[in-house]
This record gives C-alpha cells, structure tokens and sequence, in this order.
C-alpha cells in the first residue's frame, strides 16, 4: 500500500511540475512520457520485477502474484523518479539526452565512444561536450527514493545498476545494425 501511494504522489508531482514548467510543445515533454509509462518503460519495469522476483529481492516484498505486484508498482515509482529529474535537469541545462552513433571504427574505439556517452553528452545551443548531469542525477534521485521512501534496497546500488543499465543500451545501440526505416 505504501508503494501504490509513493507512485501516486511521484505521478501527480511530476504531473504538476512538467505543467507548471513546459507548454505542450516543449522537445523533452513527450520524451519524458515515453520514458515514464510508454511501452518500453513498461517493458523495463516488468523485466526487472521479473528478475527481482527469482532472485527475490527485495525480500520484504514476498513471493507470489502480491510480491511482484509489489516489485512492478516499486519500480514504476522509482522509474517516474529518475526519468523525472533526468528530464528536468537535462531541460533547464540543454542537454542532448539521444544517443547518437559513432563514426569511428573498430571495435574498441566504439566501445569506448558507447560507454562514454553514458556520462557525456552535448549542449542542445552550442554543441559542445558536458557531463550528463541529468542522467546521473536522474539515477542518484532513483536510488535516494528507493533507499529513503520504499526501504527496499541501497541507493548506491540502484543508481549504479541504472548507469550500467544505461551503458548497456548504449552499446547495444552503437553495435546492433539498424532498420531502415520504410522498407519491409
């Protein structure tokens, strides 16, 4: 119950910020909502309250149906949270919160350029590289919420788990080809 009530209050919070401070056009508002309850953040969520229910952690959530209904509605209140700050700390800053593919070659020269970018990224004005406060703020206000509102785990480890998660998208989306779009 005390997590259903978390994910209301983040929603509704988050809700009235982004309408407080963005007009519906603004570039990060729609990116946002994606990252918050689109099809992938779902799918995110309910992999990891997968994986969290075999490896059953947190143990205060139980097993069963209720203990991943309780992991699914935790990680959707942390994920609001992180994508939240992300978003609004990359807005006020003019971060470039895409990941854009290298033109390098070779293995480890793009390896490299993919872990990278997962604590780099650009000024949308004047292009040039800054660290991405955003993200790493998203992730730090992630593992402080699942720390200090759910007491379900170390906020170290879940900001840590985020930026490798992050990592790792980052380098499947350096590597693996891409679809042309248009074509079947």
């Amino acid at each position: 119950m005390r997590i259903a009530r978390a994910l209301i209050v983040v929603m509704l919070l988050a809700q009235i910020g982004f309408s407080a401070t963005a007009s519906n056009t603004h570039p990060y508002r729609k990116r946002w909502r994606q990252h918050t309850v689109g099809k992938g953040a779902v799918g995110r969520v309910v992999v990891g309250a997968g994986v969290g229910q075999i490896r059953k952690t947190p143990r205060k959530y139980g097993g069963g149906v209720s203990g991943f209904g309780k992991r699914v509605g935790a990680g959707f209140a942390t994920n609001a949270v992180s994508q939240t700050v992300e978003h609004g700390v990359a807005a006020k800053l003019h971060e470039d919160l895409h990941y854009h593919p290298s033109n390098k070659h070779g293995v480890a020269p793009r390896l490299g350029y993919a872990l990278k970018s997962t604590v780099i990224t650009h000024n949308t004005h004047t292009g040039k590289a800054r660290p991405a406060a955003g993200r790493i703020a998203g992730h730090a206000a992630a593992g402080a919420f699942t720390q200090g509102v759910l007491a379900a785990g170390s906020g170290a480890s879940t900001a840590g788990l985020g930026l490798a998660a992050d990592a790792g998208a980052n380098v499947v989306r350096e590597f693996v080809p891409r679809r042309k779009r248009g074509k079947r």
